[in-house]
């Protein structure tokens, strides 16, 4: 089995990696934080998503060695003049307090109306190799905020938000259905050959 890092402790995260993944390269293995020797984790100290994505596939690639992927990803709200962005994942205060933070959002759009709001969500993953090469790739879902939270399936602001062409959250939808239109699924599987690729090469030069 080839080894890939995921440098999250997201196990959500992880399981949709090795969904996506699974089919574009069979018998690959996705390991996370908590599968690896701790080490110091950077920082997000960038204001993209896709800075944000390189410093921690860096780090993870200099800690295991291994090929590592990486991803920052968030909530662009158009009536918030494209916030939170990258700080979505602590709009709320804590860092990752999914209550809070869907808290916070339906509040501050309280007063806006149903056709003004409109969000999109980023993903931006970057794939570090061992021995050189980076690639960053990117992946949008476009949808609105409803004003209430709906369903338990997904993470973050998925109970939120209804894609485009849908009824139902993020949140009310089945994983593969999910995967095929979200922004993580899209910028994965845009990333997907190029990590076959280093897989196979990995393979080839491990005899």
């Amino acid at each position: 089995m080839s080894q890939l890092f995921l440098a999250t402790r997201n196990p959500k995260k992880i399981e949709e990696l090795r969904r996506i993944l699974a089919t574009a390269i069979p018998g690959s293995g996705v390991l996370g934080l908590d599968d690896v020797t701790a080490y110091d984790e950077p920082a997000e100290t960038e204001s993209t998503f896709e800075g944000n994505a390189l410093i921690k596939a860096r780090a993870g690639l200099a800690a295991t060695g291994l090929p590592s992927l990486a991803d920052d990803s968030g909530l662009c709200v158009d009536a918030l003049n494209g916030m939170p962005g990258v700080l979505s994942a602590r709009w709320g205060g804590a860092a990752k307090d999914d209550a809070a933070n869907n808290r916070l959002l339906l509040e501050q759009l309280v007063d806006v109306p149903d056709d003004r709001r409109g969000a999109t969500f980023r993903c931006a993953v970057a794939f570090c190799r061992p021995g050189g090469g980076e690639d960053v790739v990117f992946g949008d879902m476009r949808g609105r905020i409803i004003r209430e939270q709906r369903g338990t399936g997904g993470f973050g602001y998925d109970v939120v938000f209804v894609p485009e062409g849908e009824t139902r959250t993020s949140a009310e939808m089945p994983a593969d259905e999910k995967d095929a239109i979200s922004h993580r699924g899209t910028s994965l599987r845009a990333v997907a050959p190029l990590v076959a690729a280093a897989v196979s090469a990995r393979r080839g030069a491990l005899g």
